[in-house]
């Protein structure tokens, strides 16, 4: 008998711009789909593993803008790589900053949402102030704040959730990285569906076909 209760979930970076390349498609599938997508933020490797980028292949760094370009141009996407990156970097060395003030902000206010059960109308337009190319600064001024009200969250409450209690959503980010960890890969885009892991923005059809084989319902 196949469970009726369909979701699955959505391990997300807001780093990583594979995950942004995969959200037009996660949002159609919402979209067409009688399912529950449950976003799950977490902390990307540059923060979990920052002595990665020291020993990583030199060339991973060009294939992976290479590729993340690729991808936009082949689906039509708007991108453009973040001002400012999320991550402070020096590009020349790959040495990863201590203090990480744009990403963790960005983690917490996904956390945030998550816990409202709002992550994927989050994603829908942070996701896209950061990496549509469309603004420049997107930290600076009502860009999040506006991005977040565009959504149909209300921003200040979101960073008044973050000011109030970070270590709840600390704990919260650590939980999805567990379960993150106890999937069967460690990158982001990651999709679990009934305990079967679909790694990358190239897996997300196949994701779709897993749930179509069980029987999921359009709306």
């Amino acid at each position: 008998m196949k469970d009726d209760d369909f979701s699955f979930d959505l391990f997300w970076s807001f780093r990583s711009p594979f995950c942004y390349l995969a959200l037009d498609r996660i949002i159609e599938i919402k979209r067409n789909f009688d399912v529950t997508v449950n976003v799950r933020p977490v902390f990307p490797l540059a923060v979990r593993t920052p002595d990665f980028f020291k020993n990583v292949n030199p060339k991973y760094r060009r294939y992976h803008l290479q590729d993340s370009e690729r991808v936009a141009e082949f689906h039509g996407i708007p991108y453009r790589r973040p001002i400012p990156d999320p991550i402070v970097q020096d590009m020349e060395t790959n040495a990863i900053a201590s203090d990480q003030p744009y990403i963790r902000q960005l983690t917490l206010l996904g956390a945030a949402a998550q816990i409202r059960g709002e992550g994927l109308p989050f994603l829908d337009h942070v996701a896209r102030l950061i990496w549509d190319g469309s603004v420049d600064g997107w930290d600076q001024g009502t860009h999040l704040i506006d991005a977040m009200n565009a959504a149909g969250l209300n921003g200040h409450a979101l960073i008044a959730d973050v000011n109030a209690d970070p270590d709840r959503l600390e704990a919260v980010i650590e939980e999805n990285q567990t379960a993150q960890e106890e999937a069967d890969h460690w990158g982001v885009p990651l999709m679990t569906f009934r305990g079967e892991t679909f790694f990358g923005q190239d897996r997300v059809e196949m994701l779709l076909w897993r749930m179509l084989k069980e029987g999921i319902a359009e709306r």
